[in-house]
């Protein structure tokens, strides 16, 4: 399954600060932008921290657009999300699949959430090759990846991001934020995940960067 990782940060690759603020650091032009990329995506995938954060819809919401809508999937090992979330609350109009490494709990079950219970990792979070194949077991064949900096990390640790939407605004958030990819433990260049930069766009005042993997 082709997997592409989508990063909203600062010129210096921060996705919040300190404090967690992150509303809104890219414009409404790079917003609109990702709406056409879930589009063409069959699921769109976040991390519970992001889900409990800022307890998102993740739909399409393009002016005018009428297609199908990608499945939600939520990484979420222990099943912390809330029956009464936007994304539990809607999973009987628009597929939505948490997965877990633990038995599914009956009030997602009975909100309509499809529960995946996968294999853990080393860190008792679902092992995202298990991840990749189940999504792929259920008939999804293109995932979009869009956060937060713990699951980008993890999703490019394990050589599974075939391809980087980047977009970056004018400004400066500094080390305290909050890093759109988080630790990937290199320790030689040699070592870092490299990618082929295949186009740049302006979308409002930012900047739309888009790679492959080599």
């Amino acid at each position: 399954m082709p997997v592409t990782l989508k990063l909203a940060t600062s010129l210096d690759g921060r996705i919040a600060t300190a404090a967690g603020e992150s509303r809104w650091i890219t414009g409404e032009a790079a917003r609109q932008a990702v709406h056409g990329l879930r589009a063409e995506h069959d699921a769109v995938l976040v991390g519970i921290a992001t889900a409990l954060a800022d307890d998102p819809e993740l739909t399409v919401r393009s002016p005018g657009y009428s297609g199908p809508q990608p499945a939600r999937v939520i990484l979420d090992s222990r099943q912390r999300l809330s029956p009464s979330s936007k994304l539990a609350r809607t999973a009987l109009q628009v597929p939505t699949y948490v997965v877990a490494t633990t038995e599914p709990d009956p009030a997602l079950v009975e909100a309509g959430v499809r529960v995946l219970r996968v294999a853990a990792d080393a860190g008792e979070r679902p092992d995202l090759k298990t991840v990749v194949e189940a999504l792929s077991g259920e008939g999804l064949s293109r995932l979009f990846v869009e956060g937060g900096g713990a699951v980008a990390a993890s999703f490019v640790r394990c050589g599974l991001v075939d391809a980087l939407e980047w977009f970056r605004a004018p400004m400066l958030i500094g080390a305290e934020g909050r890093p759109g990819v988080g630790v990937l433990a290199v320790a030689a260049l040699a070592e870092a995940p490299h990618f082929r930069r295949i186009e740049v766009r302006e979308v409002g005042a930012d900047i739309w960067e888009r790679y492959v993997r080599v």
